[in-house]
């Protein structure tokens, strides 16, 4: 039981994401809202991959798909997407508004 626990621990970072170009390539399906109340994550755009945060919405995108660990695919219609997101100004104010939808991004 300790060995499944430590084990779920170390797997929840999934901040690393790459945009792929088919939604069947997608782990989730992600909107861009014009509010952030409309949104589910509050993402900030982080400049290394050494900021990327543990599931907080510190988002790194990478050059390539293996090198991520969750990939995306921007929608045009919300209802098409799995997770809703409000791209933010500052780090501090990245997070999760509906923790409903964490899992998405473990």
């Amino acid at each position: 039981m300790l060995f499944f626990f430590v084990g779920t621990t170390f797997a929840v970072k999934a901040q690393k994401v790459y945009s792929v170009d088919q939604s069947y390539n997608a782990d989730v399906k992600v909107f861009v809202v014009d509010q952030s109340y409309n949104a589910d994550l509050l993402v900030y755009k982080v400049d290394q991959s050494y900021n990327a945060g543990d599931n907080d919405g510190n988002w790194f995108f990478v050059d390539q798909s293996y090198n991520a660990d969750k990939k995306i695919f921007f929608v045009d219609q919300a209802y098409n997407a799995d997770l809703k997101i409000y791209f933010v100004d500052q780090s501090y104010n990245a997070g999760w508004k509906n923790s409903s939808k964490k899992h998405l991004m473990y």
